[in-house]
């Protein structure tokens, strides 16, 4: 693919990336919001029943947590120009890289156009990036875990990250390989299902973040979290894969009949 190609199909996931992320924002903040402001409130009330039980130490204590708590960013502020601010970079960030993916992936992994190569890497992104690491290290509401082990936690959430996406990469090539004695439908069955196997082994070996919920935190609270951020994730890569395939789509469409109008008459056409 010439880079001209590349870069156009760079913009134009960027600004799908920025698309998507508009609307996730919207869903970040209607669904997700609220579920953060319960904990927060959980979390208040657990500090008050500590500072209350410790009478004096707890006391003295206040003053120090609120001077820290004015010089913070209000929580208005947090949850709507700070929310947007990181849903629409990450939307843009996560849309050129994956745009950069689908130039590799076009007609490499089978004979779609670009509108579907475009939904099965966002399809591929969304699973690979996302859920496979969620199903192991689920997302939780600020402030509900042990905070000596964030840093623990954070390393294992970005480590499954990073074996997940090296596993879907291997369960493509292998697919491509398997593909010539098994056949397309087949082959895709046994990379789909090696992935699935060793996904499954990662998800035993690796160690489980039991601290990462203090205990006493609503069950139902924390479900209403995740599934709001399993809804922002998935309406993210949903509505990339949707505008992006389009821009990609007609983008590649017109540079194909821009070429072949300037082909000399009679040529033979390359492809």
């Amino acid at each position: 693919m010439h880079a001209s190609t590349v870069r156009s199909l760079l913009v134009r996931g960027m600004l799908a990336g920025l698309i998507a992320g508009l609307l996730a924002f919207a869903v970040a903040y209607v669904v997700g919001e609220p579920p953060v402001d319960g904990a927060i409130a959980v979390e208040e009330a657990q500090a008050a029943q500590e500072a209350h039980a410790g009478h004096g130490g707890g006391a003295a204590g206040a003053p120090e947590a609120a001077g820290e708590e004015e010089g913070a960013v209000s929580r208005p502020v947090q949850s709507t120009f700070g929310l947007a601010t990181g849903v629409l970079v990450y939307g843009v960030a996560l849309g050129g890289i994956a745009a950069l993916a689908f130039s590799f992936a076009l007609g490499r992994v089978g004979r779609f156009s670009p509108r579907a190569t475009a939904a099965l890497t966002a399809a591929a992104a969304f699973t690979t990036v996302y859920l496979v690491p969620f199903l192991k290290y689920p997302a939780t509401p600020p402030a509900v875990g042990n905070p000596d082990t964030i840093g623990k936690r954070t390393t294992l959430f970005f480590l499954m990250i990073l074996l997940s996406v090296l596993l879907g990469l291997a369960a493509v090539v292998a697919g491509r390989r398997l593909a010539p004695r098994l056949g397309n439908w087949n082959a895709t069955l046994a990379a789909a299902g090696g992935f699935v196997v060793v996904t499954a082994i990662a998800f035993a070996v690796l160690p489980a973040n039991d601290d990462a919920v203090k205990a006493g935190f609503p069950a139902a609270l924390l479900w209403e979290f995740r599934l709001a951020s399993l809804a922002v994730q998935a309406v993210l890569w949903a509505v990339f894969g949707i505008v992006f395939g389009a821009l990609a789509q007609r983008a590649l469409t017109s540079r194909t009949a821009a070429a072949d109008a300037s082909a000399p008459l009679g040529a033979p056409l390359a492809g």
